[in-house]
């Protein structure tokens, strides 16, 4: 029998369960019938009653669920999803009929875990139904005390051990809830009560009653206050639940556990304001664990220890000092038996000992570091896999509290388990290598890191715990050496880790290590160089490069006589890991030698040598993009940028090559670097040396090789530099660049390259500047250059995005003049200024108040139009422009419907205009109604869907185009109930499509019709639609069955898989109903179960108790007076591994690595349920209006050519001879191998042998190409046969005399 609590795979989301607030709605007010009915309990009916065998038959059958009733099961087609109906029999009839109707919320659990055909569950119901009922007929509430005391008065009545356990799975449930002066008044008679119940099922073979029993007497425990601890009778109590916890059944050994832990951590008095240090009850039950384990430890039964074991990892950190110490004895001394399963719990109890982060009441740190030694004569052995893993975690935990509990304690601790720990790295397992790996980053984390501050300098010769940091980075550091080359790369990390932690501090004693490894990369075939660069550049981050380049020299100065720079790969690392250092150690170092290396370069190109030349430039380059790196919050700004600006400078004006890394720079300084107001005034005083050059390089034109990229990191520096600079001078800079544009000398483009310093300039001046440029800027709005005016609307745009400040208040100020500017503006707007007119539109309404509705009114026919604009920012501004007004019109009016529907009539009369118009109109209302669905009236959009229905029958392409948009809007968004009254209409409109629309809008119109077959069914829409649709509803048809048994078997794939990865889940702690399913009231059940699992369960454990013993190496003798013998039990048979290896699904190549092909555009399944959430209806709704995304239009394309094949007839195929031959041979498998002047095939040096086949194809499976099929293999052979016919001829001659 199976575990009838587990519920398979995907049926909990379909299990019915209570809407939140719903639980009494089928309940009615009125209970006259249950009255009758209760008064009629102990007395037969005088008429003649329903009640016969065929109703009580009937009536089973529903309960067990065979038979179903309200639910007729047409059959399903291959396109219609299945709708849960709410059909109902009777009006108080629901899935929870029959149950209970006690109202009480502490037995919830037993209805919400429903199983009507468990008879322990079915016991459970009747007994509560039963208590319910008297305490009811007793004028009870239906309290918790009322239940508490019916159930103690049930339980003392009852006989059967079904019953004992249903009433003891209830009281479980209804102690946790009783208030604790009731139990601490009625303690003596409830224990008493308890005591007997366990005295007498102690010795019964069924467990169900004594578990529940053991977790009520663990609760009434549990609420008992302090006073009641000194009484002898309640230890008396609590030993008896202490003794079970050794019980044989694992049900009630479990119980007996889980409530010694609840009593221990969870009494109430111990999160009271007086609450003790330790439970009374710890002082007996370590005791107790204490006694169990010596008694049994000696012995080969070890069941017993290790039950306590279990016990003592969840109550260990809950003990005093004092018996802390005498279990952490206990578990070293049964640590010595070398027993695997002993070895092990009792290192899971360690590990929870200090996991749990114990205060010095429990664990001193003194105890945690006699701890810590006592572990190291436990060490496993290299070789041992799950020991070592072990030893490794509890270490890890154990240093961790220790330094949390003493810091120089802890310490001083931890270099002996560094070199301990960095020994494993030897270890053959990675596994090994990576937790000890781990371990050692998690110390140097957690222990180390947040001490460094109050460490100070490190140095070799320091005493206390910079000495121990020493040592540590000593230990890691010999992991360089040759016999760990294996595990360097985990060396390499941690040496990362220890830059990164101690850099600052301790670089004095790691300059040896850096040179180290700036050796090592320079040995041939180094496999590991990312990584040492990773730790190069944690070392140039903590440190610095001044410190770094002190230890490990870059040995460039320009004259070298070889060319081989060996350490010229500092430089890129440097460049990707320097910040916060000092600005002035490039001015002072690699400034200079930037300049020594570009002489060198010069002359060398001078002289002709021009490969060394270019070597030369290269270096003095990549000195140069160092820049940005020290610029990164540097330390010195306030100090040092003044004696870099100039260069800067100079930089920037006379080397192009330069110009972008030092622009890069200056951002860099201004965004990351200037938070300190000092360092900001410092670099904010050289705004008026670096702007004028910036603004004059963004005036020169474009040289005919060059690229634009220069300009527009110039126009970038610029407006970030102006973020700091001082509003007086971006003024007088506004003011210079408006006497610009209005000189009539300027060219064109210094006309716009001037307005584009403009745009930059306008946010950060003062009011009056930006009056007086509005004055200047408002001529060009109307310009006839479509360039000039386009960037006077952006300067304009600017202006109006100011969320605060000078120009906001020069908007708000100004507002009805910048209205009537753009209305009168609006017939000379040029296309291209359409995109940042619209924009400073958006600004602008949305500062509107009710009072300008008109001018909103005035803008809605331009918007409208934009729509289908040539640019896509007009068009996405536009429908941006649309919402933006809706949101206007909903702040206007305090009726949101009605006001959405006064902005809706301003579109309307689109409707009836020109083509374009109409084509606009509709595409704005299809907009509007996926923005504002959930604000507008079902008569609002069935109105919309009618009139939109009669433009299908435009002949212009872009009206229908738009109408069917609206339309598939529409199936999104409107509610299945109302779009089936239109599903006519709307099919008889698509149906009254002209041939030429049908065949040009095919695949918006198979879409169309997938969503409505998918809400309506697909014969209700083959009866609606034309005859010459129903081939494509039938193509549709198999298309989504074929989909969706594809969904079928991949869930069912990946539901097997995680069957096979998944382990099974640990089981709860007693009060889980699953439990009381599992419980059968046959014992006979619970024999076969546990006989089926017998035999694996002592054959796994054999395999886990086992432990082999490696023998010396070669002839040496096992020598067992060594103290390091321990290290020679082992939990793993030693020699090479037999694990099977896992099997992905990917073949590996020869070097480890996954080949993954990938699958064809047809074997992608589709969503899950074949439908698209509203965000990608959205995106396609969008790419219907011309404003594509690029997100979806790779898929788009896929998905449209995947459609395309379903209906798109055969192409063009080139034969014959003339102009109608085929231009592209196809390729015949293996003609490379084919001889040009003989027969057959003929070896080629460097490739495969040639072989013969016949290449797969999936037309070889039509049945009527079988015949040639088989023809080509019988050619095959045959030829194979002459070939082998001739070779042996050939053969015989050679052997002839």
């Amino acid at each position: 029998m199976g575990r009838s609590g587990k519920l398979p795979s995907g049926v909990s989301a379909k299990l019915k369960r209570w809407k939140k607030g719903h639980s009494s709605d089928s309940n009615p007010a009125i209970c006259r019938h249950r009255q009758v009915a209760r008064s009629r309990f102990f007395s037969r009916p005088s008429g003649k009653s329903d009640l016969t065998v065929d109703a009580v038959k009937l009536h089973n059958e529903l309960q067990s669920g065979s038979l179903r009733v309200g639910k007729s099961e047409a059959p399903e087609t291959a396109m219609e999803e299945e709708v849960d109906l709410a059909v109902t029999e009777k009006s108080s009839g629901t899935f929870l009929s029959g149950l209970s109707d006690c109202t009480n919320v502490t037995f919830s659990k037993v209805q919400r875990f429903w199983e009507s055909n468990s008879a322990a569950h079915k016991e459970i119901c009747a007994v509560l139904a039963a208590v319910t009922e008297v305490i009811r007929s007793q004028g009870g509430k239906e309290t918790e005390t009322e239940y508490f005391a019916a159930l103690m008065t049930t339980m003392e009545a009852v006989e059967s051990p079904e019953s004992l356990a249903a009433v003891a799975y209830l009281l479980n449930l209804v102690l946790k809830r009783v208030p604790s002066p009731v139990l601490i008044k009625k303690f003596s008679d409830t224990s008493k009560a308890f005591m007997d119940i366990i005295s007498a099922q102690a010795s019964s073979g069924s467990t169900s009653a004594l578990r529940w029993v053991l977790s009520c007497l663990a609760t009434l425990l549990r609420k008992q206050n302090l006073e009641v601890w000194s009484y002898p009778v309640t230890l008396q109590v609590y030993h008896g639940l202490l003794s079970f916890t050794v019980h044989a059944k694992p049900k009630v050994r479990k119980a007996a556990q889980h409530g010694v832990c609840s009593v221990l951590k969870g009494s109430e008095f111990m999160f009271g304001e007086k609450a003790p240090a330790h439970h009374p009850a710890a002082v007996c039950t370590a005791k107790f664990c204490i006694q169990e384990i010596e008694k049994s430890g000696g012995s080969k039964e070890t069941t017993t220890t290790l039950h306590m074991l279990t016990l003592l990892k969840d109550v260990l950190p809950s003990f005093p000092e004092g018996l802390v110490k005498s279990c952490s004895e206990t578990l070293l001394r049964i640590m010595t038996l070398n027993h695997v399963l002993v070895t092990a719990c009792a290192m899971r109890a360690f590990h929870s000992l200090f996991h749990a982060k114990p205060g010095p009441g429990t664990l001193t740190a003194e105890l945690n570091a006699q701890i810590i030694t006592a572990l190291y004569d436990y060490v496993p052995s290299e070789n041992d896999l799950q020991p070592l893993l072990a030893w490794l975690t509890v270490m890890e935990k154990a240093h961790i509290n220790l330094v949390r509990l003493q810091r120089d304690l802890g310490l001083g601790h931890l270099p002996r388990f560094f070199g301990t720990a960095v020994t494993c790295l030897l270890s053959p397992h990675s596994q090994v290598v990576v937790t000890a790996t781990q371990s050692l980053k998690e110390i140097l984390m957690e222990c180390v890191a947040p001490h460094m501050a109050s460490i100070g300098s490190i140095t070799s010769a320091a005493p206390g715990p910079a000495q121990y940091v020493t040592k540590m980075f000593r230990a890691v550091e010999e992991g360089l050496t040759y016999k760990f080359h294996a595990a360097w790369s985990s060396v390499l990390q941690l040496l990362c880790v220890f830059f990164e932690v101690c850099g600052r501090q301790a670089h004095p004693v790691m300059k040896k290590c850096l040179q180290s490894l700036c050796d090592l990369r320079l040995s041939p075939h180094f496999p590991h160089t990312a990584a040492l660069d990773q730790a190069l550049g944690a070392a140039v981050t903590s440190m610095g490069p001044e410190v770094v380049l002190q230890a490990v020299p870059l040995e460039i100065d320009g004259s070298e006589e070889t060319l081989d720079f060996p350490r010229s790969w500092l430089l890129p690392v440097i460049r990707d890991h320097v910040q916060e250092t000092r600005l002035g150690f490039f001015t002072t170092y690699f400034l200079p030698l930037a300049n020594i290396l570009k002489s060198k370069a010069m002359e060398l190109a001078q002289v002709g040598s021009t490969v060394e030349s270019k070597i030369y430039d290269t270096l003095q380059w990549q000195i140069w993009t160092l820049l940005p790196g020290f610029c990164t919050r540097p330390t010195d700004v306030a100090t040092s940028f003044k004696g870099l600006a100039r260069t800067l400078g100079t930089a920037i004006s006379e080397r192009p090559d330069l110009r972008v890394t030092v622009c890069q720079a200056l951002r860099t300084l201004i965004t990351k670097g200037c938070e300190a107001e000092a360092d900001r005034a410092e670099v904010s005083r050289f705004a008026k040396n670096f702007l004028p050059i910036l603004f004059n390089l963004y005036g020169q034109p474009v040289a005919a090789g060059d690229t634009p990229a220069p300009r527009r990191t110039v126009l970038e520096t610029i407006k970030t530099y102006l973020t700091i600079t001082e509003p007086q001078l971006v003024n007088g800079f506004l003011e210079k660049a408006s006497e610009k544009v209005l000189d009539p000398a300027s060219s064109d483009f210094t006309r716009l390259s001037v307005l584009d310093l403009v745009v930059a300039l306008a946010p950060h001046a003062d009011e009056a500047a930006i009056s007086k440029l509005y004055s200047t800027i408002r001529p060009y709005l109307e310009s006839k250059v479509h360039g000039v005016q386009k960037k006077a609307y952006r300067v304009l745009e600017e202006v109006c995005a100011s969320p605060r400040g000078p120009a906001a208040r020069f908007v708000h100020s100004h507002l009805d003049d910048l209205k009537q500017t753009l209305l009168d503006s609006l017939r000379s707007t040029s296309s291209p200024a359409k995109r940042p007119r619209l924009k400073c539109l958006i600004h602008i309404v949305k500062k509107l108040s009710a009072e300008h509705e008109e001018f909103i009114a005035a803008l809605v026919p331009e918007v409208i139009l934009c729509t289908k604009e040539v640019s896509v920012g007009a068009r996405k501004n536009a429908f941006a422009l649309l919402v933006e007004m809706g949101h206007a019109f909903l702040r206007f009016g305090s009726n949101q419907e009605e006001a959405l529907q006064r902005y809706l009539v301003l579109i309307y009369p689109g409707l009836v205009g020109a083509v374009t118009m109409v084509s606009c109109s509709i595409l704005a209302l299809t907009h509007l109604l996926f923005e504002f669905k959930g604000l507008m009236g079902t008569s609002m959009v069935e109105q919309l869907l009618k009139n939109v229905c009669l433009l299908l029958a435009s002949r212009t392409r872009d009206v229908v185009k738009s109408a069917l948009g609206f339309i598939k809007v529409v199936v999104v968004v409107m509610d299945v109930a109302h779009l089936a009254k239109h599903v006519q209409l709307v099919m008889e409109a698509i149906g009254k499509l002209s041939d030429d629309m049908r065949r040009h809008f095919r695949m918006k119109l198979r879409n169309l019709f997938t969503k409505f077959i998918r809400k309506f069914g697909f014969e209700l829409v083959k009866r609606l639609l034309p005859v010459e649709y129903h081939k494509v509803l039938v193509n549709i048809r198999k298309a989504e069955a074929r989909a969706k048994r594809q969904r079928s078997l991949n869930q069912a794939a990946m539901e097997e898989e995680e069957e096979d990865e998944e382990e099974e889940p640990a089981q709860g702690k007693g009060d889980s109903i699953e439990e009381i399913l599992a419980d059968s009231e046959d014992e006979e059940d619970d024999e076969k179960q546990e006989r089926s699992r017998g035999k694996e369960q002592r054959k796994l454990a054999r395999q886990r108790s086992r432990a082999w013993l490696k023998e010396g190496g070669g002839d040496e003798p096992l020598n067992f007076l060594d103290p390091k013998v321990a290290q020679r039990v082992l939990a793993t048979q030693p020699g090479p591994g037999r694990g099977k290896k896992k099997d992905h699904g990917f073949k590996v190549s020869a070097d480890g690595r996954l080949i993954i092909r990938e699958t064809d555009d047809g074997d992608q399944v589709e969503e899950e349920d074949g439908t698209k959430g509203e965000e990608e209806e959205m995106a396609d709704l969008m790419e219907d209006m011309g404003v594509r995304s690029k997100k979806h239009q790779k898929l788009k394309r896929r998905q449209e050519a995947d459609d395309e094949e379903l209906e798109m007839p055969p192409q063009y195929q080139a034969g014959g001879s003339g102009i109608h031959r085929p231009l592209a041979k196809k390729a015949t498998p293996g003609a490379e191998y084919k001889a040009k002047k003989a027969k057959g095939d003929m070896k080629k040096k460097g490739r495969l042998d040639p072989y013969a086949y016949i290449p797969l194809n999936r037309t070889k499976l039509n049945r009527r190409k079988k015949v040639k099929l088989q023809g080509q293999f019988k050619g095959l052979v045959k030829a194979a046969q002459r070939g082998s016919q001739a070779g042996h001829k050939l053969r015989r001659k050679d052997h002839r005399p």
